[in-house]
């Protein structure tokens, strides 16, 4: 879950106090350049909520589509997962149109997907056409999850750039929480269309939004439109000397050209860090947190919740957890260090998911049952907010050496939905053929060897610059070693 890339410049916050020349001055001082950052800032972070929209609301729908088109697991399957499919897709092209059209313009784009994928699955007359219209929007949720950012990225002030961007990731989770409320209004009504189709409100809002926003800065200095570049620098930064300061900051950057298939081609070292993001999304798909984004309802019904009512009630909550986990990340990832929170997470994933699973397997009866069953299912929720959620995205990014960063971080975001992709589509199989328990028992499994892999893989980045790692890693230093400063 929780699709988000986090592109971090050379000279990023992520340096330590000694390291870093950033004077308090680059955050904008002027009250007008201050409401134009926030609002440049906000616009972009709501295509996060619409991501979390698009995940939360098929929670709620998918018992009532069944009824409706007479379904069975394998077809629910496949309406869930189609969005994976597309979505895989657009995180592959959108690195290609955000170089070719710009931040802004793929952000447009998206916005538009978002639109006409809403409408489209609210008016869909067959199961083929709403897995047409949901592999639309996960074009849309694709490219959003690389465009917006990077966006972010590039044209945040910088001593708030980090702070922008868990923004994105807290909007995720708000705009889930928000889809399972709206899921709990229309499900009196049973009104599946609705509860899909109401989200082409927020995407308009959305889109008009995006056409106020300005390119990047970046992105038009790499087209030599330098004097655009410095009317947008202007507008977010209320001191000259900043705008010229973060000019030739952008200037010194596009010096660096990247580099993708011919860098994997030819640097083994270069291997190890695209192996090690791709197999941290893997893991965190596997941790099973999609599972229960996709299919609360069904979970709690499992766990002995017999309307549809208190199932989504019960969502509810899990996403309620899933917001207030996820300050938890924010406001401790660079207090802790990410291994720390890594294992802790793991840890409590896995106890998360082996007592749910140990409680179906005795029979979820009774009032305490039911209590216990929630409270492991809250528990799992906030090991993941936590931890593996925004952690594996950060850590992505920084593991990745300046001349491969976007490739590197393209490949692992496509990995990421292709796994995503494949969990939600086997989950209901995985009930009828190994059987309830044990699926979330297998989940528990999975969550120990993912601890596992941090212990002897995971480099501790915390306070390391991003130049530090990547000449430790073209330096061949064991992976688990590169934020090591000697």
């Amino acid at each position: 879950m929780d699709a988000v890339v986090v592109k971090i410049d050379s000279k990023s916050n992520l340096e330590t106090p000694q390291m870093s020349t950033i004077a308090d001055s680059n955050v904008p001082t002027h009250p007008r350049s201050k409401r134009f950052g926030l609002f440049v800032c906000l616009m972009a972070a709501l295509a996060g909520l619409l991501f979390g929209l698009d995940i939360g609301v098929i929670s709620g729908a998918l018992p009532f589509i069944a009824k409706h088109f007479v379904l069975n697991d394998r077809a629910q399957e496949w309406i869930v997962s189609s969005m994976m499919v597309g979505a895989a897709i657009g995180a592959l092209g959108a690195g290609w149109l955000s170089w070719r059209l710009g931040r802004r313009h793929s952000l447009v784009l998206a916005a538009v997907l978002f639109i006409v994928g809403s409408l489209w699955s609210g008016f869909a007359g067959s199961p083929e056409h709403l897995i047409g219209a949901r592999l639309l929007l996960g074009l849309a949720v694709g490219m959003a999850s690389f465009t917006a950012p990077l966006y972010l990225s590039e044209v945040a002030p910088r001593q708030v750039r980090g702070a922008m961007i868990s923004t994105y990731q807290l909007m995720i989770t708000v705009g889930i929480l928000a889809a399972f409320l709206s899921n709990i209004g229309l499900s009196y009504v049973a009104d599946w269309r609705w509860m899909l189709g109401v989200i082409a409100i927020p995407a308009a809002f959305f889109l008009v939004g995006v056409l106020a926003l300005p390119d990047s800065p970046r992105w038009l200095l790499q087209r030599n439109r330098g004097a655009e570049a410095r009317a947008v620098l202007q507008r977010l930064y209320a001191n000259p000397a900043d705008v010229q300061a973060e000019l030739d900051q952008v200037n010194e950057d596009n010096t660096r050209p990247q580099q993708g298939w011919s860098l994997l081609r030819k640097n083994s070292n270069f291997r190890r860090s695209v192996a090690l993001g791709v197999v941290l999304q893997i893991f965190q798909q596997l941790t099973g947190i999609n599972v229960v984004m996709y299919y609360a309802p069904r979970i709690f019904e499992l766990a002995g919740f017999a309307t549809h009512e208190q199932q989504l009630w019960a969502t509810v909550i899990v996403g309620l957890v899933n917001v207030v986990a996820t300050f938890g990340a924010i406001a401790f990832v660079d207090r802790w260090g990410r291994k720390p929170i890594l294992y802790a997470g793991c840890a409590v994933m896995a106890v998360g998911m082996c007592a749910l699973g140990f409680l179906l397997h005795a029979g979820v009866a009774g009032l305490t049952a039911q209590v216990f069953a929630v409270a492991s299912l809250l528990l799992f929720i906030a090991g993941f907010a936590m931890s593996a959620g925004p952690l594996v995205w950060i850590l992505c990014s920084e593991i990745q050496p300046q001349l491969g960063r976007d490739f590197g971080i393209a490949v692992s975001t496509l990995v990421n939905w292709v796994a995503n992709m494949a969990v939600a589509a086997t989950f209901l199989s995985l009930l009828s053929t190994v059987g309830e328990a044990n699926t979330f028992v297998l989940y528990a499994i999975l969550n120990v060897i993912f601890g596992i892999v941090v212990f002897f893989y995971v480099p501790e980045t915390r306070g390391v610059s991003l130049e530090k790692l990547g000449s430790n890693l073209m330096a061949g230093k064991r992976l688990r070693d590169l934020g090591k400063l000697n």
